[in-house]
């Protein structure tokens, strides 16, 4: 079994900013001094376990969260992780990342061809980005209609009911990102 090494002090760093903390606040929370975690985030100190279990519980992490292998974030997809999402057997558009809807934003592909539209979707807290990547692409938005070219973008806010339509003689493909996920 291969041996696995933690760094402790800059394990600890990370959770710390992770949870946007500076040192004097960590040092607060876990009744040490500043100059204590600096150190053992540095590595020139021992860390007893007592003094570990007080510095990850003003993390909020438990011990075999901390010791746990952490799992390697994916970071390269291809068209093996698309999944398509179908409507009556038609693909209305495909879901670029596995997951994402547990995430913060979810990215996907829609493509339309000359004359479709997608239904009106509904208002929701979020906002949206789109890069149309080829043909032309009309976007209604609340009560205003905007035409996008191949190369152009939008953003906006999601709280007005909106769609698109391609008024194009060719395909329009759409990368088109949420955030919250809302496909």
């Amino acid at each position: 079994m291969p041996e696995i090494k933690v760094d402790i002090g800059e394990r600890i760093k990370d959770l710390r900013q992770a949870a946007e903390l500076t040192q004097e606040e960590l040092a607060e929370r876990a009744e040490l001094s500043k100059g204590f975690i600096s150190q053992v985030e540095r590595g020139l100190t021992n860390l007893s376990i007592e003094n570990l279990v007080a510095i990850l519980s003003a993390l909020d992490v438990s011990l075999p969260e901390f010791f746990a292998t952490p799992v390697q974030e994916r970071v390269v997809y291809g068209q093996e992780d698309v999944t398509e999402v179908e409507r009556e057997g038609v693909t209305l558009f495909e879901l670029l990342v596995p997951g994402a809807a547990n995430r913060s934003m979810e990215p996907a592909m829609l493509v339309l061809a000359p004359g479709e539209a997608v239904e009106a979707i509904k208002p929701y807290s979020g906002d949206e980005f789109g890069y149309l990547l080829e043909g032309r692409l009309k976007i209604h938005h609340g009560g205003a209609a905007y035409l996008l070219n191949a190369g152009e973008w939008f953003f906006y806010s999601a709280k007005h009911k909106h769609y698109f339509e391609n008024p194009g003689h060719t395909n329009a493909r759409l990368l088109w990102i949420t955030s919250p996920p809302n496909f």
